[in-house]
């Protein structure tokens, strides 16, 4: 599967991903403080386990920072 996440592509090895084994992917080690958007919509994060990901979407991942 070609998914493209925050501007680039990427390849991934399963026929289908959930949001959040999309995660578990990508930025396992940090999942607190992030935000997921597909094709312009927020996905909640209870939604994550259900919300499948599609070739066709556009992902952005959003991770927060501390700063000022």
């Amino acid at each position: 599967m070609e998914l493209k996440i925050n501007q680039q592509i990427k390849q991934f090895n399963a026929e289908s991903l959930s949001v959040q084994s999309l995660l578990d992917l990508e930025i396992p080690h940090k999942q607190n403080g992030i935000a997921v958007a597909i094709n312009n919509t927020v996905v909640p994060k209870i939604n994550w386990n259900q919300h499948l990901v599609h070739e066709t979407d556009e992902i952005l991942i959003i991770l927060a920072t501390q700063g000022g």
